[in-house]
């Protein structure tokens, strides 16, 4: 699977884990230098504390569109610090 917005590739693997429709990318699959951190947080009931990323590719900006469990409750743990997208980046084979 590949994450694309704006003209660049986020995140490329063929490992992501599927969780309620979105994949959750690596850590090791992520392009960082497309990513920071927010100060937008979420809580889950069933997976734990989500953090947020802005998304930063070709001098435009997509605010949260990306998101991570970096203490997912332990049933879950397997998406842990993995990256899933929304807001317009495309996931796709």
């Amino acid at each position: 699977m590949k994450a694309v917005w704006n003209g660049a590739t986020l995140a490329e693997s063929d490992k992501t884990i599927v969780v309620e429709g979105n994949h959750y990318f690596p850590p090791e699959s992520i392009k960082r230098e497309h990513l920071s951190r927010t100060r937008a947080l979420s809580l889950c009931p069933w997976k734990g504390v989500a953090r947020y990323y802005t998304v930063h590719a070709n001098g435009e900006s997509n605010g949260n569109a990306a998101w991570s469990y970096p203490r997912p409750y332990p049933w879950i743990r397997k998406i842990r610090n993995h990256v899933a997208f929304w807001r317009g980046v495309e996931v796709r084979p």
